[in-house]
């Protein structure tokens, strides 16, 4: 299950302004007002309202309950007409319209001046993009600004003018908007002429807000950066004194052949530092040390003392630091996540076995508070909640006999949202005949399975054979007949297999199996493809020739055929247990780290957005563009143009620009994995000027070193628990661990159990 953006916060500490998460760690503590409070109950409430209307009971306990499955605030307005917008605000097709008008908003970047509606990016071939007319991407961004104004209005009319004055995302996202409409005005009163369009810088915005996992995500960072900042010092003193030894040991020499590698790397200061900044990313390694390498093998052991320290000893200390940290505060953020859903299931308890009872009324001592069975089918007859979780509480509230349930035992009916569904398989059919119970029982063994695996990879072995053969044979010179016939074989094991399990499992249990079902699919496609050559070219012989009339050649279905067997071997992944760990670790990973890549899109997004506006047309070709071609003319051409050997020009890298927004983004890309990014900041300097090495470091920071050590750790993470977990099991209990993964616990917050157990439970944040 996923969480969903609250809308509300306060409901553990308001002041934090991110729905019950606080920064300072401490407990919570604070005194509501009328005026702010809407309806927050609690086990310690010792007054209730006056209900007169049984249904608004069960509106109310509805809506507690969604905010629980959901592990939203339950400060916001309880009267019906609000729980009816409520309701209507957190619909789906409300919040996919949502999701949808950020994706529009956003996407505006690519069609906008500069557009990236263009076959390509390369500045010597690139033809002039279609720019919009003025008024069409604009009023299409109006439409969308109208959407987050009525989406903000929405949310503080059900918190409240109290709880919006302490949320500062709402708060933000106003002030966001206002400046969009302010700066969209001027965009209009110009004719859209204007060189920098400042909404376009914090658009993303829009993104993170609506997103509560993005919000933690940022959180952790934040809480992160100070001992990122004390390795990031570090490795700055590092490349400083090695700098300074550096143009210490290679200054200049009266000898002019000694002198490379001061020349090219240790001319000036500027030059020596982001040479080492470079080699600490081994981008440029061993080129830097060549020239003094060559010279005498001593020199050797400066670059190899300044890569071990910084790149083997500082970097891995940050992923460390990253990974201690990031895991310690997701730790405390599923903990108050819990607290949110146990304070919206016992609200929903108060105000189902409370109706009626007057303000100023007491408990009488010894009294129970009850709920009744009925009123509380009814309640979850209303909720909009997975099916079987549905199905699993109401059968357990139907085993109480004098049809009450406690408060104690309404907590414990809702943890069956913290399980996993474990699908049954329908039991095997029934044969008479002693033939079929023969079949049933072979291939109902563990060994049919490790025989089909043989058999792919037999398959697999074959295909490999006939490529390594052919592989520099064009399509008509190829013999497909020996192929074919394997082929064939193959498809008509796999068919028997296939049939025989139906009648061994039954059609309905061989469909309750995921790899039956990877299988079978595979399996009528493959004979599909056969029985459509069949057709196409008759029994396949030796003399036979592909015929270009056709719509596919021979050879080219055969190459699909021999494609989904090669898919085909997958099936042998589930069955080995490291290969199965690490797949469903992968799985894990692209299922719940999109608040990840959110936030990774959000960088993206304002660095390319910053790198248009500072570098816009900076890189231009050449005017004599055959010194293109021609590698051996010197460099004697006016302004930045070089055409020495690993330089931005002669690797003719022109495609990788600031020109429009989705060059932008491939060149960022291109940096972050840091292979050859010193060719781009070396162009950069020589084109504009060297204080352009300061946005290419910031970035680098940011993305390589920052996001992808946070990633490696969230791997590592996922892996280790998933491998601990599984280290006792067999492959198939891997497969039917009934919790999810630390990763998707961390996401979904599924198990709270463990950490009462451990004593955490109590903790607030």
């Amino acid at each position: 299950m996923e969480e969903e953006e609250p809308l509300l916060t306060g409901s553990i500490n308001r002041g934090s302004g991110d729905y019950g998460s606080q920064d300072n760690g401490e407990h919570y503590h604070h005194e509501e007002s009328p005026e702010s409070r809407r309806l927050s109950y609690s086990a310690t409430d010792d007054s209730y309202p006056v209900y007169k209307d049984a249904d608004l009971c069960i509106q109310q306990a509805v809506v507690f309950i969604e905010d629980a499955i959901q592990y939203r605030s339950i400060n916001h307005r309880v009267d019906s007409g609000s729980l009816r917008l409520y309701r209507w605000y957190y619909s789906k097709i409300c919040q996919w319209g949502l999701g949808f008008t950020i994706a529009v908003v956003l996407g505006l970047a690519f069609i906008e001046k500069p557009s990236s509606l263009t076959y390509t990016s390369d500045i010597r071939f690139k033809p002039k993009p279609w720019e919009p007319p003025c008024g069409l991407t604009e009023g299409i961004e109006m439409v969308c600004l109208c959407i987050f104004i009525l989406d903000v209005t929405v949310k503080t009319y059900l918190i409240g003018w109290e709880e919006f004055r302490m949320n500062k995302w709402l708060i933000g996202y106003t002030v966001v908007i206002a400046a969009s409409v302010v700066d969209w005005m001027l965009s209009i009163s110009m004719m859209c002429s204007e060189s920098l369009r400042v909404r376009r810088l914090i658009r993303p915005f829009f993104l993170l807000q609506n997103s509560s996992l993005m919000k933690k995500t940022l959180k952790c960072v934040k809480r992160t950066l100070p001992e990122i900042a004390s390795v990031i010092l570090l490795l700055g003193l590092h490349i400083c004194l090695f700098t300074m030894i550096g143009m210490l040991i290679f200054a200049k020499s009266d000898d002019p052949k000694k002198n490379g590698e001061w020349e090219t790397y240790f001319k000036n200061l500027p030059k020596a530092l982001s040479s080492l900044l470079v080699l600490l990313t081994t981008a440029n390694n061993p080129d830097v040390m060549i020239p003094a390498y060559s010279l005498n093998r001593g020199y050797s052991i400066f670059f190899i003392l300044f890569s071990v320290f910084g790149t083997y000893l500082l970097m891995n200390l940050m992923t460390a630091i990253i990974y201690n940290q990031f895991r310690g505060y997701l730790l405390m953020s599923v903990q108050t996540s819990i607290i949110r859903r146990r304070l919206g299931i016992r609200a929903a308890f108060e105000v189902l076995c409370c109706p009626g009872r007057g303000h100023t009324s007491t408990q009488s001592e010894g009294h129970v508070e009850r709920v009744a069975v009925n009123m509380f089918l009814q309640v979850m007859d209303r909720v909009h909640m997975k099916s079987y979780w549905r199905e699993a509480i109401i059968k357990a509230a139907q085993q109480f006999p004098d049809g009450f349930i406690n408060g104690e035992a309404f907590q414990r009916l809702f943890n069956e949202l913290d399980k996993d569904f474990m699908k049954e398989h329908p039991p095997k059919p029934v044969y008479s005949s002693p033939v079929l119970q023969h079949i049933q029982i072979i291939y109902s063994h563990f060994y049919i399975t490790v025989l089909g695996n043989v058999v792919a990879l037999a398959n697999v072995i074959c295909i490999c054979t006939v490529l390594v053969l052919d592989s520099e044979k064009s399509g008509l010179e190829k013999n497909n007949f020996y192929m074919e016939i394997l082929n064939c074989i193959f498809i008509l094991y796999y068919l028997i297999e296939m049939l025989l399990k139906i009648v061994a499992f039954g059609w309905r249990g061989y469909l309750s199996y995921r790899n039956n079902i990877f299988d079978g699919f595979l399996t009528v496609l493959l004979l599909a493809i056969q029985i459509a050559i069949f057709i196409t070219y008759r029994i396949p012989y030796e003399k036979v020739d592909p015929v270009p009339g056709h719509v596919m050649a021979l050879w080219e279905m055969v190459r699909l055929v021999n494609m989904l067997i090669v898919f085909r071997f997958l099936r042998i992944i589930p069955e080995i247990k490291l290969m199965a760990v690490v797949a469903s670790t992968l799985v894990d990973l692209v299922k719940n780290l999109r608040a990840f890549a959110g936030i990774l899109l959000v960088v993206y997004y304002m660095f390319a957005v910053l790198g248009i506006w500072l570098f816009q047309g900076a890189i231009t070709p050449p005017s004599n563009t055959s010194l293109i071609f021609n590698a051996n003319v010197e460099n004697k051409t006016d302004g930045p143009f070089s055409m020495d050997c690993g330089t931005f020009e002669q690797l003719e890298y022109w495609p990788n620009n600031f020109d429009d927004f989705a060059s932008s983004l491939v060149l960022l890309y291109n940096i972050m994995v840091v292979n050859n990014w010193h060719v781009f900041t070396d162009a950069y300097t020589r084109y504009t000027t060297e204080w352009s090495l300061v946005y290419f470091v910031a970035w680098w920071l940011t993305s390589s070193v920052m996001w992808v050590n946070l990633f490696v750790a969230l791997i590592l993470e996922n892996f280790t628990y998933k491998w601990d977990r599984s280290n006792a099991l067999s492959v198939e209990d891997v497969e039917r661990i009934a919790y999810q993964s630390t990763v998707q616990l961390i996401f979904s917050f599924p198990s709270h159990s463990s950490l009462i157990k451990e004593g955490k439970g109590n903790d607030l944040i």
